[in-house]
């Protein structure tokens, strides 16, 4: 009998330390970890203890994920959530050939690179299912500009408040000022990271990843006061277990429930597992 185990990542504040004198406060990423792990626990999964704000840090997000491909073998799954903001830092190994920049989760104290998440990824067996879910987002030059795009309505609708200030620290993505001071601050580290990790694109990953992220790459993530708009929305569809129908259609019935400009993704990496798309979302 196949095994299901989760992960569950979700961050509130950052360790200003680390990150020049910013916080990252947020609103209800921790909500979001737990409400997502009471859905695996539902839906049979094993459950680890969800990782929230100070317990989230590179290390252990490492660790948990490294044991997770020592216990899972081929027609198991894994579920990983991760709710929080989105970084950026420069491209040294140049797997992104748009704007030169591998994306990042910011946790407590210190980001951890794409590169760095799909070399993990790698570590699991041929045959074993991944699914992420990633409320969080990486445009800090589209956030800056969005209290000019959307109306004052729309604005209080979708973050409580009509303050472009307030708005922007409602999305779910480290400011474009905090990134390069980030970055400058503990420039050897990220960059011995990419240095020492093959490019993701490059990384050899024979399970089957199914990512479903907040948003599109150019666009922001909401955080809200209970959820996150993207996890809301999620959970809406979900419908307490009551969802029928594939992952894709799973994804197309949240997409239509989203504002235009923020359309979650979904996007499939590692070995190609056709089947594993048409399954009911959280099947083990």
């Amino acid at each position: 009998m196949a095994t299901g185990l989760s992960i569950h990542i979700g961050l509130n504040q950052v360790e200003p330390s680390k990150y020049d004198g910013w916080s990252g406060d947020l609103n209800a990423c921790e909500q979001d970890a737990n409400d997502l792990a009471q859905l695996a626990e539902k839906s049979r999964f094993t459950v680890t203890d969800p990782l929230l704000t100070r317990a989230a840090t590179a290390d252990a997000v490492i660790s948990a994920m490294n044991a997770a491909a020592q216990q899972l073998v081929s027609g198991d799954i894994l579920l990983l959530t991760y709710s929080g903001h989105g970084g950026q830092v420069p491209d040294l190994n140049h797997d992104e050939t748009g704007d030169r920049l591998d994306e990042t989760w910011v946790l407590y104290d210190r980001q951890l690179v794409d590169d760095e998440l799909y070399e993990l990824f790698g570590k699991f067996a041929k045959g074993v299912r991944i699914l992420v879910t990633s409320d969080s987002c990486h445009s800090g030059s589209v956030a800056k500009d969005l209290p000019q795009i959307l109306s004052p309505r729309e604005l209080g609708k979708r973050f409580n408040t009509e303050k472009p200030d307030e708005v922007v620290k409602r999305i779910r993505v480290m400011p474009l000022p905090v990134q390069s001071k980030a970055y400058k601050k503990d420039r050897t580290a990220y960059d011995e990271i990419q240095r020492t990790h093959t490019a993701k694109d490059l990384a050899q990953i024979d399970a089957s990843v199914l990512l479903i992220s907040g948003c599109q790459d150019n666009q922001t993530s909401a955080d809200g006061l209970v959820n996150g708009l993207f996890t809301s929305t999620f959970l809406d569809v979900w419908s307490l277990g009551s969802f029928d129908g594939s992952y894709r259609k799973f994804h197309r019935e949240i997409l239509k429930k989203m504002p235009p400009d923020q359309t979650p993704n979904l996007f499939q990496a590692g070995t190609p597992n056709t089947a594993f798309a048409r399954q009911r979302p959280f099947t083990i």
